[in-house]
């Protein structure tokens, strides 16, 4: 069905919606196995204390945590600011060709951060995606 989006995409949480007070979070691998795109999305709340927050996206051949490295500017699509800001939502596209990414937060500045981030994996090998 040409309306349907629902079942041919796959969703994974990049970052898990928390305030986020630590110097850096990393998000879990997530797989992109049988998809042949993938977008992030990330939704942010309120900054406190002046915050500066930068996120990036990594990516691998493996899950091992030493094997990942920042994406080239190349293999994304759009551009992520250099300091998130409050209540708002951004996207960026990866088109490179490892099997996993992960998505990483850096407190620059300032206290916290409310943030979510979810990867969306789209033109999957086999519909309809469980």
């Amino acid at each position: 069905m040409k309306r349907d989006l629902v079942n041919n995409i796959g969703i994974e949480q990049g970052l898990a919606p928390a305030v986020k007070n630590t110097a850096s979070e990393t998000g879990d691998p997530i797989s992109l196995r049988g998809f042949e795109s993938a977008t992030v999305v990330i939704n942010t709340g309120a900054i406190a204390g002046d915050g500066d927050f930068s996120l990036k996206i990594q990516h691998s051949d493996t899950t091992t945590g030493g094997d990942f490295e920042d994406v080239p500017a190349n293999r994304l699509i759009g551009e992520l600011p250099e300091t998130l800001e409050a209540g708002s939502t951004y996207r960026q596209g990866y088109i490179g060709m490892k099997g996993y990414i992960r998505l990483v937060l850096t407190r620059d500045s300032g206290t916290s951060i409310a943030l979510g981030a979810v990867v969306i994996k789209g033109h999957p090998a086999d519909m309809p995606v469980a």
